[in-house]
């Protein structure tokens, strides 16, 4: 965790400010939460896109990251917003409160951790009831995605055209995620919907064009 750690501290003081890849599926989630929550939980908040969106329909959002850089930003950028708690914390060592929060969401971290432990950690923390909100990347496998990628690429370059007006991204912000992702481990669809159907019964899984996939899942309230 030391080196995810030193990656997006370093990815924090490189990348500029404009819409990620993450950020153009922001309102697919959003759609799945309730309209009105106490509490919400968001881990790998980044720089806290995700928190700030639930601070709008939140009593108070936990913003939890591993990178001090991140939650830096995440602070400076979220000035406005009262009640949202930024914490520097690792999510498999910090202390979630069970049963606690209306929502849990964790957008492109969940493959930096054990998967099951940290969707079982999530589970719990979530109030009967709750909801549960995942983006995340998955590893590419077989004919259809070998033939979508090069319109993932496409789209993919559009976006940065709109959102940040240039093919590419900076050079240091490239040496940054390739150092990142020599060490990445994706899984695929197929191991995500059998981890699903163990711990998230019923849960809404889908597959997105920009290499992501999502999880929507509800709590019973009985539970």
């Amino acid at each position: 965790m030391s080196t995810v750690q030193t990656d997006f501290d370093r990815i924090a003081l490189a990348s500029p400010e404009g819409a990620t890849h993450n950020d153009h599926y922001l309102n697919y989630l959003l759609r799945h939460a309730p309209a009105h929550l106490g509490a919400a939980l968001d881990i790998g908040c980044g720089k806290g896109e995700l928190s700030r969106q639930l601070a709008v329909r939140s009593k108070h959002v936990l913003a939890i990251d591993l990178s001090p850089e991140m939650i830096r930003l995440a602070r400076e950028h979220s000035r406005t917003f009262s009640n949202i708690e930024f914490q520097l914390a690792d999510v498999l060592t910090c202390d979630l409160p069970a049963a606690n929060f209306d929502c849990v969401a964790s957008i492109a971290t969940l493959h930096h951790l054990p998967l099951r432990d940290t969707i079982q950690k999530m589970k719990a923390a979530l109030k009967p009831g709750g909801v549960l909100l995942i983006l995340d990347l998955f590893a590419q496998r077989g004919v259809l995605d070998t033939v979508l990628n090069p319109v993932a690429m496409a789209v993919s370059v559009t976006l940065r055209l709109i959102h940040q007006h240039r093919l590419l991204p900076p050079r240091e912000v490239r040496a940054a995620w390739a150092v990142h992702g020599a060490h990445d481990i994706y899984p695929t669809m197929t191991e995500v919907h059998a981890l699903c159907a163990d711990l998230l019964p019923g849960a809404k899984i889908k597959k997105h064009l920009l290499w992501r996939y999502s999880i929507v899942w509800q709590k019973s309230s009985e539970q």
